[in-house]
This record gives structure tokens, C-alpha cells and sequence, in this order.
């Protein structure tokens, strides 16, 4: 098991941990109230830093109810936070656009994280086709 130093900026933080038996994504929480007006960009401070270890790194991604309770998106779609981001200063904050006024209260589950090893080196090769039949399109849909 891989153990992460964890700085909390506020004692009464909620500590990090598993959704049990639902996940093994962890969720984030506001550490402060934040009021938006419709249109508004922010960074809600997060509450923690970690010291990632070498070869790792975190991806940050909205929960899935963050826009249907908030009104807010992730400006960066996901976030990632490699290893070199990891000083005590180093707060993790959510960069959001709100599409509506809102009120974020302080310890809301806005976003969740997973800690992942770094891309292995890889190498491109240039071919002229493809040996796989072709599926029809663009991703899964075929449109």
C-alpha cells in the first residue's frame, strides 16, 4: 500500500477517504462558503495538499452531481496534479465557471480524485493502415 502525507488547512475538514463500497474515487470538499453570480470564474479552495510520491499523480473531476446541485462546471474539465505540486502552500483548489447564482456551503462534496501512476514512456510508430477493421466512425456511436 502506497502511503500519501496529507496537509488538512482547516481542523474541522473532512478527512479523505473511500465513497465505501461505491468507489475508489475520493471525494473533495469546499473548504470555505463560496457565492457565485451566474457567469463568475472562482478557484474554491480544496483544504488539502499532498505529497505525491514520485511517479504519481492525481486527476480531479466534478461528482456527477456537482452541476445538477451547483450550476458550476470545471473549467479544465479534469484537473491533474503531478508530483512537483506538493510544498505545504500547495492547496488543491477546483477552477469553476458558474452558470447560475449559487451558494457553495462550506464542506460540500464538489469534486472527487483517484491517484494514478504516470504514463509509461511510449514510443509512435508511423503505419500506413491500421490492422483492425474500422468501427465507423468516432468513438463508440459510429457518428
Amino acid at each position: 500500500m502506497v502511503e500519501i502525507k496529507v496537509k488538512y488547512f482547516s481542523e474541522d475538514l473532512p478527512e479523505l477517504t473511500y465513497v465505501a463500497g461505491k468507489s475508489d474515487w475520493i471525494d473533495l470538499y469546499a473548504a470555505q462558503e463560496v457565492t457565485l453570480k451566474a457567469g463568475e470564474f472562482r478557484l474554491i479552495p480544496l483544504g488539502v495538499a499532498l505529497a505525491l510520491p514520485s511517479g504519481w499523480e492525481a486527476h480531479i473531476a466534478p461528482r456527477s452531481s456537482t452541476f445538477r446541485r451547483y450550476g458550476i462546471l470545471q473549467t479544465n474539465s479534469v484537473g491533474v496534479v503531478d508530483n512537483s505540486f506538493r510544498g505545504d502552500n500547495d492547496q488543491w483548489h477546483m477552477p469553476v465557471y458558474a452558470t447560475r447564482d449559487v451558494t457553495i456551503e462550506k464542506h460540500a462534496r464538489i469534486c472527487q480524485f483517484r491517484i494514478v501512476e504516470n504514463q509509461p514512456a511510449l514510443q509512435f510508430c508511423r503505419v500506413p493502415h491500421l490492422d483492425d477493421p474500422d468501427r465507423g466512425g468516432f468513438g463508440s456511436t459510429g457518428v
